[in-house]
């Protein structure tokens, strides 16, 4: 795990207005944590979690709020 990673890509994401259950998801995923219970995941968690895990850092475009 990269911590320099990590911290550059969160404030990244926090910068430019990302939905913060994406981040919460991507922050989880990257440190390889348990995902949060099934209820309380939603899709953008989820997209976050998956990104985090496989280590992507640019996926999060998706879910910047407009």
């Amino acid at each position: 795990m990269d911590n320099k990673t990590y911290y550059e890509t969160t404030t990244k994401m926090e910068s430019v207005g990302v939905d913060e259950a994406y981040i919460l998801g991507w922050q989880t995923g990257f440190l390889h944590n348990p995902k949060l219970e099934e209820q309380r995941v939603t899709e953008a968690y989820e997209a976050g979690y998956n990104d985090g895990r496989e280590g992507k850092t640019d996926g999060y475009n998706n879910w910047t709020k407009q």
